[in-house]
């Protein structure tokens, strides 16, 4: 016996998602990364930090490509005096008082920066000490000369570049700049890492990371990352108080600073 059956539904079609792949990096050279720890928390036993930064290099091309890591710390005034001798006395010259330099700055590169691009380029890019960015003295002033307006004259004059040098200079021997023309390896194809070490010194506040890539003497792409470096526990206390009330700060320190002397001498002489 044949029974009649119901025709045969309409076939019912899934659409499955095509796995997500990132078409971008298929198309142009670009650079990715990341870091291990993007906090740092300072209280009695900080000693230092080591941060690893790694990352990725998408490159469809054949052209080999240098990596360059640029960290910079918060941005701090810097005062110099230069010591002079004159007639057998040696005397302190008048300060010099940069705005701002950068209270943190390392640079770690597959290869040596002159080597990875032109001068242009490092100078454009503020990419090494010798092209760091460093505020002028704060009674800079802009005047005119040879029709060309708004020309920044430097009241230190020819001596400026040594002024300069000599901040870089007490920085590295600081421990607090650094470069490393081979700070940057490669772990596997495409694939790279490098170590950010913050001294004991480190100033606290924000960091900024910048991942560059070169290709053929040329920047290709740019990776942005950013570190904080904060006080905890009661360093973070004491410096928040000493930055809201300095001049209470400053009273309690000196009644402290009293207290404890008188108290030394106290028992100093009852012995």
């Amino acid at each position: 016996m044949f029974q009649d059956l119901p025709p045969d539904p309409a076939p019912i079609v899934v659409t499955v998602p095509a796995p997500e792949r990132s078409q971008a990096t298929a198309a142009y050279v670009r650079v990715a990364a990341a870091l291990t720890d993007a906090q740092i928390k300072v209280d009695t036993r900080f000693s230092g930090a080591s941060i690893v930064l790694y990352g990725a290099v998408f490159n469809p091309t054949d052209a080999p490509a240098d990596v360059v890591v640029v960290v910079r710390g918060p941005d701090l005034p810097v005062r110099l005096v230069k010591r002079t001798r004159h007639n057998g006395v040696w005397l302190n010259s008048r300060p010099v008082v940069f705005e701002g330099a950068p209270g943190f700055y390392m640079t770690a590169s597959t290869r040596p920066l002159q080597d990875v691009t032109d001068f242009g380029q490092l100078r454009r890019l503020g990419l090494g000490t010798d092209h760091l960015r460093i505020t002028s003295p704060s009674d800079a002033t802009t005047v005119t000369r040879y029709g060309v307006r708004d020309v920044v004259v430097n009241p230190l004059g020819e001596d400026y570049l040594e002024w300069r040098r000599a901040v870089v200079r007490l920085k590295e021997t600081a421990g607090l700049y650094r470069s490393d023309p081979a700070g940057v390896t490669f772990v596997d194809k495409g694939l790279f890492r490098a170590e950010v070490e913050l001294p004991a010194t480190a100033p606290t506040g924000a960091y900024y990371a910048e991942v560059w890539l070169f290709q053929e003497g040329a920047p290709v792409s740019v990776s942005n990352l950013t570190l904080t470096v904060e006080k905890v526990g009661l360093e973070r206390s004491i410096y928040t108080f000493a930055h809201r009330h300095p001049w209470l700060h400053g009273i309690l320190s000196v009644l402290l600073a009293a207290a404890i002397g008188y108290g030394a001498s106290r028992v100093f002489r009852t012995r």
